[in-house]
């Protein structure tokens, strides 16, 4: 099983004949057994039997988080709740958590999706999978998991946290594949390199890394530290879980979307215009077969563009470009738009800079003060403990606040912090910390 040559060969007229059979499907559907989408299809002045082609798929209404949380926490669901097998959802540090269900055909498609997905990465039956994504209401854990078996993998519900023990069974188990955020990878590398275990020397061959944007330069990294191939999986709860794209080891050049199941569009996200192909935009999904709970252009707010060339690798499924960031986490630094993982970008350029990094935005009086945090290295550290350690690191801060500058015009206030500072993470990493509306200290 390399890849479901049915589905991820088709012409792209093909594909949009399978898309559009089973959109008219979805919003007939929808309409019918869900009262939010009845409601605001009626408010728009169309109706299921309006879709007659995949471009009056324009006509129908987004949906948004917001309606997720206002129909908290079941009344989106399409199916009576003793078809419902699972419940996924949020963690609600906004408020109420997106709550989202499956049916029993629903987490059968998703394992299919995920194991495709998996293969893609370069994995195969009978691979010792370690999975390192958390485990609970977060869909990063079982959504793998279950894809893993479906392959005929080996699943290690290892979850995330307990470094020591992850590095533990890694080298016990001797796992070919690996799935987690990049950030706490790289915790795990970090503390691998403590314990005078070699990062390089374990039998990890492809890692499969998601659930947060993440750069180029970080990936180079992980590559690195690792010797492996390393692919970004794509999925949000909402839509599905981990799965949704992914990209292929052979290219590494954009995410092939499960289009069978998916429908994507790129819009600008103030004017709701759907741009085209190549141009960056919000990303926005339709799902395709999903019972339980499906969604109508959801408006995902990650920014990204659509590419519907095929590939190298022979697959012929529309690509997506890697995440550059949230729409939420942009950061408008004196009128120029700036997103972490472009800051990230430059950061990771430096040698002497840990992969650990954020941006802290304070009050200063009535303006914003954009703050880099960034570590050293422990092993710069150490180089500087034999020099002049306040000219070392002056001249270091000004080489990474020159190319900030140069890279992303913008002028940030650099503070490089002592090896292991800043909070490691677990799961997905903190890159903005706002204080802004922090009580003042008296």
């Amino acid at each position: 099983m390399i890849f479901n040559k049915e589905m991820e060969t088709l012409s792209r007229q093909d594909m949009e004949a399978v898309q559009l059979e089973r959109l008219q499907s979805t919003v007939k559907r929808a309409y019918e057994r869900v009262a939010f989408h009845r409601n605001s299809f009626d408010q728009a002045g169309v109706g299921p039997d309006d879709i007659k082609s995949l471009d009056d798929l324009r006509s129908l209404p987004f949906m948004k988080k917001t309606d997720l949380r206002e129909n908290y926490p079941f009344n989106l669901f399409a199916v009576d709740m003793k078809d419902v097998v699972r419940i996924h959802g949020s963690s609600g540090t906004k408020g109420k958590p997106t709550v989202v269900g499956y049916t029993k055909k629903d987490i059968e498609n998703w394992a299919d999706i995920v194991a495709r997905a998996i293969c893609s990465a370069g994995g195969q039956p009978g691979d010792v999978f370690h999975n390192a994504y958390g485990y609970g209401l977060f869909t990063g854990g079982l959504g793998i998991h279950y894809g893993i078996e479906h392959l005929g993998a080996i699943a290690v519900p290892v979850s995330g946290g307990n470094t020591s023990r992850q590095i533990t069974l890694i080298q016990d188990f001797q796992p070919r594949g690996l799935a987690g955020t990049p950030s706490y990878i790289l915790n795990i590398v970090e503390e691998m390199k403590k314990m005078g275990i070699n990062p390089r020397e374990t039998s990890i061959k492809y890692g499969i890394f998601g659930a947060e944007p993440w750069s180029e330069e970080m990936r180079k990294q992980l590559e690195e530290e690792l010797d492996i191939k390393a692919v970004d999986i794509y999925g949000l709860s909402e839509v599905m879980g981990p799965g949704v794209s992914i990209e292929c080891h052979e290219a590494q050049d954009g995410l092939h979307i499960a289009e069978d199941h998916f429908l994507a569009e790129i819009i600008d996200p103030n004017t709701g215009e759907v741009l085209p192909y190549g141009e960056e935009g919000e990303l926005v999904f339709t799902s395709l077969t999903k019972e339980a709970f499906p969604v109508i252009r959801y408006r995902t707010g990650d920014i990204a563009s659509l590419n519907p060339q095929p590939c190298k690798c022979g697959r012929t499924t529309m690509r997506m470009s890697r995440i550059k960031g949230r729409v939420d986490d942009m950061l408008i630094i004196r009128g120029v738009n700036v997103f972490p993982t472009e800051i990230e970008s430059v950061l990771l350029t430096f040698k002497q800079l840990a992969p650990h990094y954020q941006v802290v935005i304070e009050r200063d009086g009535a303006l914003d003060r954009f703050e880099v945090h960034c570590e050293l290295t422990s092993e710069y550290a150490k180089t500087l403990a034999e020099q002049d350690i306040t000219a070392s690191q002056s001249a270091l801060v000004k080489e990474i606040c020159h190319m900030i500058k140069n890279t992303l015009g913008v002028s940030v206030v650099l503070r490089v912090l002592a090896p292991n500072s800043l909070l490691r993470s677990e799961g997905k990493a903190i890159r903005i910390v706002d204080n802004r509306n922090k009580p003042q200290a008296i």
